[in-house]
């Protein structure tokens, strides 16, 4: 069976192309790159998902079997927490079995690169090309199983104002959904605040409660009733499958988008002088443009996917006048300047508290004083169409790109790094059509609801004329 890997990893449903076979052919072939760069160690770790300590343990081994010292982390552990242990033990890489936000038949195999964070698209394909190559004989390498709650959780605290979070006494709501990070931020709360700790969905289970492990509005119907009746300035903290993605919602039960929890965060760090380029993947929000603008910050806008994020961070590291301050995606993945190269809901989570501590204003209320700043009212959706027949995908893009206004606004820019996006003064759609399905994606920023909708529908019959 052939195996295809995405961007920083492979993917499959459990039991037909996922099975502990290919899973042990996929970490032999890690094995063998990683050694081909002089790599003698790595770390495996697993979310909540069915079967994945059973998947964890047999990459483990291979690895151990191919000449590797392995540490393989104990219980369900969050994506950052397996990246923090690759980074500060020295590890030439990480493999997290998980499926992050996919359906729960899905499992996965992310590679983790020693610094930290997503593996380097040209170590992916390393390790694509090299499965079932002949591996030579080598010594066995040795395995130890260990846990890195309690290092990761102290280091964490080390970069949050806990005595800002402690005298405002904001509670920590935290909605796990289930999966890697149940608990963890429990624990973070028992061991280093005195405000108190509600917990949602907070234990692990490889069904997820029935909803698919992602952050976004339509699965978060329990939190926003969980929140309805919860006075202000509180907030939950919502940490995706594997806890590397982060969603929120307010008091009251109003859900709070990932380009709102971006531009809180950017605004927070740029108010206590820290400076870097701010790194946006091009379907995030133009109100980050315009945040950065005011604040003097250089702009860098990539095509849709984190490893881009983690390559600049990676440039910051060899060239300080390169140094990011922050860099975020539409989907809730952030990296955040003096942590990891790499996404992180529990950390960016208490973050978000830290802004609350430090202003004395609910994240709704930051935002809106953001929205006042730049001149800017954001509403956003998106929608992901999954379209029968077949897509004429050149003819898409060209359409797109010929457009002249999305309802009555003229378009000021056309942006291709990553399907076609459209600017206009105080929004833009997007184009975005998947290169191995009939699905494309729709996203669209406007000045209010009403005009997102509309400009959603235009936007879908478009895409409908180039299905044949």
């Amino acid at each position: 069976m052939k195996l295809t890997f995405g961007t920083d990893g492979w993917r499959g449903v459990i039991a037909d192309e996922f099975t502990v076979a290919n899973t042990r052919r996929v970490a032999l072939a890690h094995a063998l790159a990683l050694k081909e760069t002089g790599g003698t160690t790595a770390a495996v770790a697993h979310d909540t998902r069915f079967l994945g300590d059973r998947f964890a343990r047999a990459a483990a081994e291979t690895l151990q079997a191919a000449g590797l010292d392995v540490t393989l982390l104990k219980g369900p552990t969050p994506t950052p927490a397996l990246s923090y242990a690759v980074k500060t033990e020295g590890r030439a890489g990480g493999v997290m079995i998980t499926a992050s936000h996919n359906p729960p038949i899905y499992q996965g195999y992310k590679l983790k690169g020693p610094y930290g964070g997503s593996a380097t698209p040209a170590l992916v394909s390393e390790v694509e090309r090299r499965i079932d190559a002949p591996a030579a004989p080598a010594p066995g390498g040795t395995l130890t199983e260990t846990s890195v709650q309690e290092e990761y959780l102290r280091a964490i605290s080390e970069h949050i104002d806990l005595g800002a979070i402690n005298r405002a006494g904001v509670p920590l709501y935290h909605d796990a959904m289930h999966g890697a990070a149940s608990g963890w931020l429990e624990t973070f709360a028992a061991r280093f605040l005195t405000v108190p700790f509600h917990g949602l969905r907070n234990t692990p289970s490889p069904l997820f409660g029935g909803v698919n492990p992602e952050p976004i509005e339509s699965n978060l119907g329990a939190t926003m009733d969980a929140m309805r009746d919860v006075p202000g300035p509180a907030f939950a903290v919502i940490t995706d499958g594997d806890a590397d993605r982060v969603g929120a919602v307010l008091a009251g039960g109003r859900f709070f988008n990932s380009h709102q929890i971006f531009a809180v965060l950017l605004h927070h760090l740029a108010k206590q002088g820290k400076r870097g380029r701010v790194i946006r993947t091009v379907s995030t929000s133009g109100i980050i443009q315009r945040l950065a603008d005011h604040h003097g910050l250089e702009v860098v806008q990539t095509p849709v996917g984190f490893k881009y994020i983690t390559e600049a961070f990676l440039e910051g590291d060899a060239d300080p006048a390169k140094a990011v301050l922050i860099g975020g995606e539409e989907s809730g993945g952030i990296g955040v300047q003096g942590w990891l190269p790499e996404r992180d809901g529990l950390f960016n989570g208490l973050l978000l508290l830290e802004t609350v501590a430090a202003s004395g204003k609910g994240l709704g209320e930051q935002f809106a004083e953001i929205e006042a700043l730049t001149g800017m009212q954001h509403h956003y959706d998106r929608v992901d169409l999954h379209l029968s027949g077949d897509l004429d995908r050149e003819g898409l893009k060209q359409a797109t790109m010929a457009t002249k206004a999305l309802l009555h606004h003229p378009v000021t820019e056309v942006v291709t790094l990553d399907g076609v996006k459209l600017v206009f003064d105080g929004g833009f759609g997007m184009v975005r059509a998947s290169g191995t399905e009939p699905v494309v994606r729709l996203y669209v920023e406007a000045p209010s609801p009403d005009e997102v909708q509309a400009t959603l529908r235009q936007l879908e019959e478009l895409a409908r004329r180039f299905v044949h």
